[in-house]
């Protein structure tokens, strides 16, 4: 187990790479170039853009609003950092390759040796996850953060599905509500084109995370029973285009926001929305992602919330542009970059992240 009880009934933490310290010269932006997955072509058996992640980087360096130097270098989740949600009966069951291939639903998969497998797809996985919970405590941290990976969100504590093998969403909020003081609500918005129906199982019920998701209805994962957990739903049709998608995304993300105030925002901004997503089957030009990920990141501004964002699905070889130039944009409107880091409001939460690791950070986590 992740949490354990000593004899006066105090819960003590496992060691942890994943909340040490982090350069104060560094921006909150998280990447490792094992997030791309390169198996012999076979990852071209699926629609994902397995190297995306790489190619944001990329044009994020050509605009020069990044460095190797001043971007956070992401760390593997170890398997104890995933027994913090997952089950061991399900981090065992990715010892078969047959389990492996039918997550990521790549077929061939099947035939490889299992020691492959786990070194070409999902140990790319485990460092996305772990930046994605990296990148939770440096939003409380910083103002707000970005994984340039992660956002596996068809993925529960005990199920994967959907190229999605580890609950990253899960993860980094469980982090955040057990290690640092002051974060016990989080806010997820979803808003990629599928259902997230993987973080909605891991915290139906729990009263401390609200979620808010905003998806096609008639495509993958229909997960009634993951639906309970949606506290603002909003089922789109077949071809929504920019004029309403926006509309909806401004309305509901404000709505939700002020519904219940969060100490932490995950927003999982799949881009998989876009006009002619062999999956998505939504409308949305790549100015309207653009202008989409502006109305949620101003809202967290506005209420000085911490605000985590994780890229998720995109299934066209143009989303790696769309999401930079997203990025870049949200640095032109001051929502993120030097400035976005003195944030109003945040000074008590860091004032608790640090009393947080000084009472228990040399007993608690490996720095």
């Amino acid at each position: 187990m992740s949490v354990k009880e000593d004899n006066e009934g105090k819960s003590i933490f496992h060691q942890t790479n994943l909340y040490g310290s982090i350069p104060p010269t560094c921006l909150p932006i998280v990447y490792h170039p094992d997030y791309n997955i390169t198996f012999m072509g076979l990852e071209k058996l699926h629609p994902f853009d397995s190297g995306k992640w790489g190619k944001v980087i990329r044009f994020l360096k050509e605009e020069q609003f990044i460095t190797d130097e001043n971007i956070v270098e992401a760390r593997e989740a170890s398997e104890e950092d995933l027994l913090v949600v997952h089950t061991k009966r399900y981090l065992g069951s990715l010892k078969w390759s047959f389990v492996v291939a039918t997550i990521t639903e790549i077929p061939p998969l099947v035939i490889l040796p299992n020691c492959l497998v786990q070194q070409r797809v999902l140990r790319p996985l485990r460092t996305q996850t772990g930046g994605t919970i990296m990148a939770g405590k440096l939003a409380v941290e910083r103002g707000w953060a970005i994984n340039v990976g992660g956002g596996f969100h068809h993925c529960s504590g005990d199920k994967g599905g959907g190229f999605c093998a580890y609950a990253d969403i899960t993860l980094a909020i469980k982090f955040l509500f057990e290690r640092v003081e002051g974060i016990s609500r989080a806010t997820i918005i979803d808003l990629d084109a599928h259902q997230g129906n993987g973080h909605e199982r891991d915290f139906l019920g729990d009263t401390r995370v609200f979620i808010m998701d905003m998806y096609n209805h008639n495509i993958y994962p229909g997960d009634r029973h993951a639906k309970r957990a949606i506290k603002r739903k909003v089922e789109l049709d077949w071809g929504t285009e920019d004029s309403e998608y926006l509309q909806k995304v401004e309305l509901h993300s404000e709505g939700a926001l002020n519904e219940v105030r969060p100490d932490i925002i995950v927003y999982n901004a799949g881009t998989d929305i876009l006009d002619g997503d062999p999956l998505g089957g939504l409308s949305i030009s790549p100015q309207g992602i653009v202008k989409r990920d502006e109305i949620v990141f101003r809202a967290a501004k506005q209420r000085g919330i911490p605000i985590l964002m994780v890229t998720s699905g995109g299934y066209q070889k143009k989303t790696a542009r769309i999401i930079a130039d997203s990025i870049l944009n949200l640095r032109q409107q001051g929502l993120i970059g030097a400035k976005a880091m003195e944030r109003e409001g945040l000074s008590q939460l860091v004032t608790h992240l640090t009393q947080s690791s000084g009472s228990a950070g040399s007993a608690h986590t490996a720095v």
